[in-house]
């Protein structure tokens, strides 16, 4: 059974579950999730709570089955956590979560934690059985898009709101920008303007004074931005992997990938295939599909080509090598090459682009 974090409050004042499974890279979802599944626990009279952390294949899984089924003896209900780090229990693990599903007592609640999982680790039935016997959590990093609401409704729980219009969008704007990626910090800097002012409205000079640039950014989120034509929160985006010390080289062999992904795709529409046809055959998948969609018919064959070719001269400038029409700095390039991206998304130039690719048509 699937719950979103959203939904969890409502669920639990509904009545317990045996199991509980949750799942993701978003620590303070994950955090806030585990707490109210203690608290309602708590409550319910599971006063007794023991933990197991695997910690390698070689975990003795007998302690766990064991003390499921084992009467407590300082209290009626107990609370067993399983804590899985790495998210791969191994062959042994895989059998034990199994056969504990298959006797879980009525006097044991089961939290199970783990960390992100890809499609094949959801697929084992192991991870198949846990959301079987009860309710799964899947807890991701937040969109940017839902960032302003999700801000919204963090203050109002401690009293607190923006002022109303369009000064109201523009502060959670500038709040969401400042904290995108980094929950946990963001969780910080809502605590701080509960301390800093009172239950009430925040006037977006308050919001500015008192909340730090602690945004987190990754690569992916960096050609997602990208690929829908968002020039000023992709180039924040390529300005904050620079600073937290990402690789330039990393960085450009994604953007390269995906140029070389939308050339294939071009050239299987151009032979007169459907865009779904055309990107499956450029082994697009995805996130990446749906964007894909939307930018490949604005996109020549010609202007690819100039990418790609700007793609190669890049590549070798964040390898060490010298170009006379491009910049040293391997961060300079690649933003011209982002630049250069972006513009041909666009009817208008942007500045810093170098040669307009609309000038080739």
């Amino acid at each position: 059974m699937q719950v979103r974090p959203d939904q969890l409050e409502a669920h639990l004042g509904r009545g317990l579950k045996p199991l509980y499974t949750i799942h993701g890279d978003e620590p303070l979802l994950a955090q806030e999730a585990a707490d109210a599944i203690r608290a309602a626990a708590k409550v319910a009279g599971y006063s007794e709570r023991k933990v197991f952390t695997v910690s390698g294949a070689h975990f003795d899984w007998s302690g766990v089955l064991g003390a499921a089924q084992a009467m407590s003896l300082f209290a009626e209900r107990q609370l067993i956590e399983i804590r899985i780090p790495s998210g791969k229990p191994g062959k042994d693990g895989s059998e034990a979560l199994q056969r504990y599903c298959d006797l879980l007592p009525d006097d044991v609640l089961t939290l199970v934690q783990l960390p992100k999982l890809d499609f094949q680790q959801q697929k084992a039935a192991w991870f198949n059985a846990l959301d079987g016997s009860g309710v799964t959590l899947r807890v991701e990093t937040l969109d940017r898009r839902l960032l302003p609401a999700w801000l919204a409704q963090r203050l109002a729980r401690q009293g607190q709101q923006v002022r109303t219009g369009e000064e109201g969008v523009r502060t959670l704007a500038f709040f969401a920008d400042r904290i995108e990626g980094n929950l946990l910090a963001a969780h910080q800097e809502l605590q701080k303007l509960a301390l800093l002012h009172p239950a009430g409205e925040l006037g977006f000079e308050q919001i500015e004074a008192a909340v730090l640039n602690v945004a987190r950014y990754d690569i992916a989120k960096l050609t997602e931005a990208l690929w829908t034509g968002q020039v000023a929160r992709t180039l924040r985006m390529l300005d904050g992997l620079q600073a937290e010390g990402e690789a330039a080289v990393l960085v450009h062999w994604m953007l390269a990938e995906d140029l070389r992904a939308l050339g294939r795709a071009r050239a299987a529409l151009d032979d007169g295939k459907p865009i779904p046809m055309a990107l499956k055959e450029a082994r697009v998948w995805g996130v990446k599909e749906k964007l894909f969609e939307r930018v490949l018919p604005m996109l020549a064959d010609h202007q690819l080509a100039h990418l790609l070719e700007s793609a190669s001269i890049c590549d070798g400038i964040v390898k060490g090598l010298k170009h006379p029409d491009w910049p040293l700095d391997p961060w300079a390039a690649l933003r011209r090459l982002t630049l250069m991206a972006l513009e041909a998304q666009r009817a208008t130039p942007l500045k810093g682009a170098g040669r307009p690719l609309l000038a080739l048509q």
